[in-house]
């Protein structure tokens, strides 16, 4: 038997729930569509949107999850705006949205990989409303050395009793910095797919104008720092307080609007 060492892509002990890669699918849409999704202060950027499919253990348990993020930078600073992140966990849907502001509520959701498919989607009040399915193509190469990426959420509270323009505590952002090192990045060769969706609004919102990439990436996670990065101008913001569920897509009283 050889001595030389294994190389080859990250494997995990059967039925281990850490080390998942995660599936990220990228496409462009309308500019004017990502910048009326985003509240005022918040700078639209590249009109990139990004599909991510994850599995991670969360309370020593696995949660899957969905985000959609728009490129938007804040005071200068370049990332990506979370609209929603769809969990199958219950227990971290309050407690994320109340102490962080980020946009988390319940779907359902199937992501896996079967030799080289994959699959992925993500279903919420009984609609499909994103799926994906490809082939693993191969190994690319990871970007090289500490990688730090900003995500925006944001935090408020409207004033108790509802009245008009009033806040308990009134909008900030919040800053979600992550570094970490990637490890890992395969190429899929496959189709991402926006379903009409009164709850989950992507297709309607945010329509593909041209399909980017996708791939699975594997990454060693290093730091995570949440900060309050600032407030918002409350009046401007008034018009996005009224969202759908936990996420950050335009609602009317907690649901879709009417149409």
């Amino acid at each position: 038997m050889s001595d030389a060492p294994i190389s080859g892509p990250p494997m995990t002990r059967p039925g281990e729930i850490s080390g998942w890669p995660k599936l990220v699918v990228t496409y462009t849409t309308d500019p004017a569509a990502v910048a009326a999704l985003l509240p005022p202060g918040l700078e639209p950027l590249e009109p990139v949107v990004t599909v991510g499919f994850y599995c991670v253990p969360v309370l020593d348990e696995p949660e899957l999850g969905v985000s959609v993020k728009v490129a938007a930078a804040w005071q200068g600073v370049a990332g990506q705006y979370n609209l929603g992140l769809g969990i199958d966990q219950e227990a971290a849907v309050h407690v994320s949205g109340e102490t962080n502001g980020q946009p988390k509520f319940l779907c359902d959701l199937a992501y896996f990989r079967f030799g080289d498919r994959v699959t992925a989607r993500a279903s919420h009040q009984g609609y499909t409303f994103v799926e994906f399915t490809g082939t693993a193509t191969g190994e690319a190469e990871p970007r090289t050395g500490e990688v730090v990426e900003h995500e925006w959420w944001t935090k408020y509270s409207r004033a108790i009793g509802g009245a008009e323009g009033a806040y308990d505590f009134p909008p900030h952002v919040v800053d979600v910095a992550t570094t970490f090192e990637p490890r890992h990045v395969e190429d899929v060769d496959g189709e991402l797919v926006l379903r009409d969706s009164p709850w989950d609004p992507i297709a309607r919102y945010l329509p593909i104008c041209e399909r980017g990439r996708a791939q699975l990436v594997t990454q060693r996670p290093m730091a995570r720092r949440l900060a309050n990065a600032g407030p918002l101008d409350p009046e401007a913001f008034w018009p996005f307080v009224d969202v759908i569920g936990g996420s950050r897509w335009p609602g009317h009283r907690g649901g879709p609007r009417p149409s």
